[in-house]
């Protein structure tokens, strides 16, 4: 009988034993041994294996943008329970606070952007971006359909279906041209990287053509005439930095041409920086007209040409005049991106401007999507149309009527579900709810007594006219972005133990807590080291000084140690050597 080999001896074992645990090869390489382990699994563990990567599949969260509001978000999500696929047109972050420094060579451009691919590849988390924009958002299959930025060697673009389990919409707004004749064909924007190095090209450009020899002095005018649209703090800080910018640079590089520059900021209402106190307002329109911006209010831009602006009063008699500009930067109002656009007529919402939301951010009607920042609005449900919810909810013992006590028991989460009431009793100087009842139904209110459901509605009439809509600013997008990856990073948690105000319309708790807005102040830089500050409190400040309070918190902002050194470096380059005037 011939002898087996060792190899033939395994062989035979585990053809003969096919559920064996272990199989161990052994062959040579080289002259050497190499020897592989490996375990086998039978049918039932194979089973039992898929089954618990089934259950164990991560839930994958669609991203769409990557401004304040999706940057916010993917910077605080810290739960690897997700698997996150970030798709945008833009592959960094632009800290757009400082466009208006890019515009006039104070700041380079590279300085404020930060790739995404930075910001996310030390997370924890599955982060994969995608360098597409979205076009349609198929709400009841899940789905979003998206169009790569590159193009293929034959031209073409290719289309991206994703699958999503929960969608956070972060896409922002675009200009607004309010459908005025001339202004998408004829003016500038400012709300990317690339609008700003546009504006910064063309103002060197005015330059340039104004110094050529051949021109009449009153070509010369039109063409150095720069028309700022928008007395908003875009507007009112850019047309501050062009100033600086023509006055401490560009009238030594092109002193032939200084006297023919002009700067003129158009402002459809009575003031400018009217979301400010009175005193910013004042001190700014003053300012202003000590430099020699034109500052016309009460003027509506009815019309824009290639060469001419025209205006019309807002009050004398609708007066409407014409002036020839160089530039036109128009800095007014957002709209509504067509993908949204689309997406709202799909859900109901076609009536609206922006997306609506909860207090939770979730499009209303959607669980699992969200929408933050320019692209939505939150949706503050009014203390009357819950009235009788409330009432039947604070009446415990059913009696139909309410004690003071009674009420003042849910009064916290009343505040906290609607937070209109609170602002009532603090803007009436009222401590509690008590002083409410007393003001609805005078002096002689005590904690015994009892207010049926009408009196109910009478003490609480008047809250929701404290309702009002959020700011679209970076700062409130910001806010969003990081309280939506909180509410995803406890989202486990909070299902088994809600945290948030009663419900009211149904039985036990929200989930979370409502998204409250904190309001940390504005800045409104006016030029010559010079920035007007409206702080919490109430407090303004207005001054040199706070142009290095503006430094030192717009420094702390950006979202990297590297665009910090950056931008720090570029404020030194400006004081030292002044501000770069090639264009590029």
């Amino acid at each position: 009988m011939q002898r087996m080999t060792v190899f033939q001896r395994f062989s035979r074992t585990f053809r003969e034993n096919p559920s064996l645990a272990k199989m161990l090869v052994v062959f040579t390489v080289s002259g050497g041994g190499l020897m592989a382990y490996s375990e086998a699994k039978s049918e039932n563990e194979m089973n039992i294996v898929d089954s618990t990567e089934a259950e164990g599949k991560k839930k994958r969260v669609v991203v769409l943008g990557t401004g304040w509001a999706g940057t916010s978000f993917l910077k605080n999500l810290k739960n690897s329970s997700y698997d996150v696929q970030v798709i945008s047109p833009r592959n960094y972050f632009a800290f757009t606070p400082l466009l208006p420094s890019v515009t006039c060579g104070t700041v380079e451009s590279r300085s404020i952007v930060e790739p995404i691919r930075n910001i996310v590849r030390k997370k924890n988390v599955d982060v994969h971006y995608w360098e597409a924009e979205c076009f349609k958002i198929d709400a009841e299959n899940k789905k979003v359909y998206c169009r790569s930025n590159l193009t293929s060697n034959l031209g073409e673009k290719e289309e991206i279906v994703v699958d999503y389990d929960y969608l956070v919409i972060g896409i922002g707004a675009r200009a607004n041209t309010f459908n005025i004749p001339g202004v998408a064909e004829n003016c500038h924007f400012l709300k990317e990287i690339e609008d700003a190095q546009r504006i910064r090209r063309t103002v060197i450009d005015c330059f340039e053509r104004a110094n050529l020899p051949n021109l009449s002095e009153e070509e010369r005018k039109r063409i150095l005439h720069f028309v700022v649209v928008g007395g908003g703090p875009a507007g009112v800080e850019f047309a501050a930095e062009l100033h600086d910018y023509v006055t401490e640079d560009l009238v030594k590089l092109y002193p032939k041409v200084k006297d023919a520059v002009k700067i003129t900021l158009l402002e459809a209402t009575d003031h400018i920086l009217n979301m400010f106190d009175k005193r910013i307002t004042v001190f700014a329109e003053e300012k202003f007209q000590r430099d020699g911006i034109d500052v016309k209010t009460g003027a509506m831009v009815v019309k824009v040409s290639d060469k001419e602006i025209s205006t019309k009063e807002v009050k004398n008699g609708g007066a409407i005049s014409s002036v020839p500009y160089g530039m036109v930067v128009w800095a007014t109002g957002i709209g509504t991106r067509p993908v949204i656009m689309d997406f709202m007529k799909q859900i109901g919402q076609a009536n609206r401007r922006v997306l609506a939301t909860d207090e939770w951010l979730r499009v209303e009607g959607y669980d699992g999507i969200y929408a933050l920042g320019d692209c939505a609005t939150i949706n503050q449900r009014k203390v009357m149309e819950d009235i009788w919810a409330i009432f039947r909810k604070a009446d415990k013992d059913n009696s139909g009527t309410l004690t003071v006590k009674e009420f003042q028991e849910v009064l916290a989460d009343i505040c906290e579900r609607y937070p209109q009431v609170g602002l009532y009793l603090k803007n009436r100087q009222m401590r509690s709810l008590f002083d409410l009842l007393k003001d609805s139904k005078g002096d002689a209110v005590k904690e015994s007594v009892e207010v049926n459901l009408e009196e109910f509605k009478a003490a609480l009439s008047q809250v929701d006219s404290q309702m009002k809509n959020l700011p679209a600013t970076a700062q409130v997008a910001a806010q969003q972005g990081s309280y939506l990856a909180d509410c995803f990073n406890r989202m486990e948690e909070c299902e088994k133990n809600p945290e948030g105000p009663l419900r009211f319309r149904g039985e036990g708790r929200h989930r979370f807590r409502p998204f409250r807005y904190k309001h940390f102040g504005q800045f409104a830089p006016l030029g010559g080291e010079q920035t007007a500050a409206q702080l919490p409190g109430d407090w303004v400040s207005i001054g040199q000084s706070t142009q290095w309070l503006w430094y030192s918190v717009y420094a702390s902002k950006l979202v990297s140690w590297r665009t910090r050194a950056l931008v720090i470096s570029d404020w030194g380059r400006r004081f030292i050597f002044g501000r770069d005037s090639s264009g590029i």
